[in-house]
């Protein structure tokens, strides 16, 4: 810890990172240098984070170590960003130079001594032409291949690079020119295709880093229209948004009523009607009407900001599949590559067939030990379910958390804000003393116009939704934990709770049924009166989520053996919820700290928990779980914070949506998983049966880098369907 402490972080933008085998080759590079505390990588962005003690390591010395692992590295910048992709590449052109050389050698070859002569199936004459071009082949398809190899092997690490270059050389020391070629043409093929499925699903998100406009249109004091770079706007600046253009800014409406699309923040397929006072978010676009709005956060601070952020750090967070699979790897490499080894000199040497003959399958066996589909598939099915799922307004935290939807047994929910909408409303009003409804509602609304608190709020646009006239108040005074009394038309009014209309002396025997019954139905109830006589009862409940029930139904269909509500209300309160939307179990009146010890027991009882919640008074209950989940996260850091998943859009329909995204990531990267060692297994049992070949080896390894890639990729397509 006192390690952390002393030392200090660095970011760099490494070109040519991709993949893991890049990553080992840095991690082995660093791992010599004195100084070092940790080190993370961002795959997806490119970008490689350092915690280094400065008086230990400078920083010329870490760009050295980079360069010395084959790549390079540039100090990253706050406002980095990609590059456009750029139609020609080094790599493309190394792998379009050697495709074109590999064709020319086989069309002369095929010219001077046959088409049987070329494809290997008669031998060959060895016309000096054709070799001329194969070797052209060869040298542009091992181009970057033969430096990375080099580096490797004087660390003493064998990789997919050290593998390939021994595979063509061995190749072409054998006397099989067209093979050794041919192998070259196709893994420079396959790392140009990891390096583009990486590149898409890097677009993908910087796709998100364009939906904010670079400039804002603010309104000065006198009125004057100003362009001004979005970054550069302060808060609380008015800036006005025309129809047709994406918010700039998260703020507040001043003026003005529209329809806004927010499905690239919320993922919310429909437009969203706003008004005066209602939230905006960056990125989102404005379909109808021109509105002035007030910015509330800065550029770097808002919804769409931290969606990009998340993203891309969740990379540094591996999932179980990945770190499965490089430690399967370091394992698997260089074990194949001793079972060549052994194919090559045992079989001959105990007089089973020619030496030729079994040097050759060792090669063969050489090419099969590259894990460059097993390798990529993982890490790629996570970046594209990443993308999709922010797409969709699900943050996923990190490629740890990807997986773990899948495997919940149960679910804990808090109450307010997650399974209510967080926003009491008056449900019941009971007049009494010849006074209406209406008159319960004014009074109250009267004594409460001013007051900031939820319930006072409800009340009061209760009777606005009625168009009732407020009257103004006068001597308002709060008694605090009971009620308030008030000056109204005249007269003296209060306000309080079924314990203060006892203090009062006002209960009668049907005023405290009445109350009774309103509270045990999870509401929360206000009684209104005079000095001598009680008005009436208003009765305000949490309202349900519209989809809350169905979203449980749903839930319980996909498997998941428990839900249950833990909430610090009343136990009449909790019930009544529950009742409604079809909980299993409901723990009533809890601390925060009484939450953490529900999820301790349900973590025991079921082993995979997750618990839902605002993010803030549930931090510690969302951090104890195995999946925290935010709920309704946009302008909320602590929600973010907390949680492992944020749902941004406030749909609790976005859960169920999770738990299936997570299990078709899941599915997806056993496919790959088992096709990519399927097809090795298939060509080992070739190689010992003498039927397998070179080219057919690294054409069925590169074939399978692009199924699994492409697989992978159809994650993204969820974007679309969301």
């Amino acid at each position: 810890m006192s390690e952390k402490r002393n030392s200090i972080r660095r970011d760099y933008k490494i070109n040519g990172m991709d993949c893991a085998e890049e990553v080992a080759a840095l991690r082995s590079e660093f791992g010599r240098l004195p100084g070092v505390v940790d080190l993370s990588f961002d795959v997806l962005n490119g970008r490689m984070s350092v915690d280094f003690r400065p008086e230990d390591l400078s920083e010329a010395a870490i760009i050295l170590a980079v360069n010395k692992a084959g790549l390079s590295a540039v100090p990253w910048l706050d406002d980095s960003k990609l590059p456009p992709p750029s139609t020609f590449s080094p790599q493309l052109i190394a792998v379009v130079v050697s495709g074109a050389m590999l064709v020319a050698a086989m069309s002369v070859h095929t010219y001077l001594e046959g088409w049987r002569s070329a494809f290997g199936f008669e031998d060959s004459d060895r016309s000096w032409l054709p070799q001329v071009f194969y070797l052209l082949a060869i040298v542009a398809g091992a181009w970057f291949v033969v430096p990375k190899a080099i580096l490797s092997l004087r660390r003493f690490r064998l990789d997919m690079n050290v593998l390939m270059t021994v595979a063509v050389l061995g190749a072409v020391a054998i006397g099989q020119s067209p093979e050794a070629a041919t192998v070259a043409f196709l893994f420079a093929l396959s790392l140009w295709l990891e390096s583009w499925s990486v590149g898409r699903a890097r677009r993908a998100v910087a796709a998100l880093m364009e939906l904010s406009p670079e400039h804002a249109l603010v309104i000065s004091s006198d009125g004057r229209e100003e362009s001004m770079e979005a970054l550069k706007v302060v808060v609380g600046s008015r800036i006005r948004v025309k129809p047709g253009d994406r918010f700039p800014l998260d703020g507040k409406i001043l003026s003005g009523e529209t329809t806004v699309n927010q499905a690239p923040i919320t993922g919310e397929s429909m437009p969203v009607a706003k008004k005066v006072d209602d939230e905006v978010f960056a990125g989102s676009i404005n379909e109808d009407g021109a509105v002035d709005v007030v910015t509330t956060r800065a550029a770097d601070q808002s919804a769409i900001a931290k969606i990009i952020a998340l993203v891309a750090d969740a990379q540094r967070s591996r999932s179980p599949s990945e770190q499965w699979v490089e430690r399967f790897a370091q394992v698997y490499t260089p074990s194949v590559l001793v079972f060549a080894l052994l194919v090559m000199f045992i079989p001959p040497m105990l007089g089973f067939g020619e030496s030729a003959h079994w040097f050759y399958q060792g090669l063969v066996l050489l090419v099969i030990a590259c894990p460059c589909a097993l390798v990529i598939s993982t890490p790629v099915s996570v970046v594209a379910a990443l993308t999709a799922a922010a797409s969709r307004g699900v943050l996923i935290k990190g490629g740890s958390f990807v997986e773990l939807p899948a495997k919940l047994k149960a679910i804990a929910f808090d109450k307010t804000g997650t399974l209510t909408l967080g926003r009491p409303e008056v449900i019941e009003v009971v007049p009494t003393a010849g006074h209406s409804e209406d008159e319960v509602l004014a009074t109250a609304a009267a004594i409460e116009n001013q007051s900031d608190h939820p319930l006072a709020r409800s009340i009061v646009r209760a009777a606005r939704s009625r168009e009732l006239a407020i009257l103004e108040s006068f001597d308002v005074q709060a008694i605090k934990g009971k009620g308030m009394t008030a000056t109204v038309d005249g007269e003296t009014v209060w306000l309080g709770s079924h314990r203060f209309l006892e203090e009062r002396s006002q209960e009668t025997p049907e005023l405290h049924e009445t109350a009774e019954r309103l509270s045990g139905s999870g509401a929360s109830v206000v009684v209104v009166g005079k000095d001598d006589h009680v008005c009436g009862l208003i009765a305000m409940a949490d309202t349900l989520r519209p989809n809350a029930k169905s979203v449980l139904t749903e839930l319980h269909s996909l498997g998941i053996r428990r839900l249950v509500l833990l909430t610090g209300d009343n136990a009449a309160t909790g019930k009544a919820i529950a009742s409604e939307v079809g909980v299993d179990e409901v723990r009533a009146e809890l601390l925060p700290e009484d939450k953490v010890g529900e999820i301790e027991r349900l973590v025991k009882e079921y082993g995979t928990v997750a618990m839902m919640g605002d993010g803030v008074n549930d931090a510690p209950a969302l951090a104890r779980s195995s999946l925290g989940i935010a709920m309704g996260a946009i302008g909320t850091d602590a929600a973010i914070e907390a949680a492992d998943v944020a749902l941004m859009g406030d749909d609790l329909s976005s859960l169920p949506w999770l738990i299936r995204h997570s299990r078709r990531t899941l599915r997806i990267i056993r496919q790959n998983v088992v096709f990519s060692l399927a097809i090795k297994i298939v060509f080992v049992i070739l190689t010992l049966g003498g039927f397998a070949s070179l080219w057919a080896a690294i054409a069925a390894d590169t074939g399978a880098s692009l199924l699994v890639v492409a697989n992978g990729l159809r994650l993204l397509a969820q974007k679309a369907k969301a």
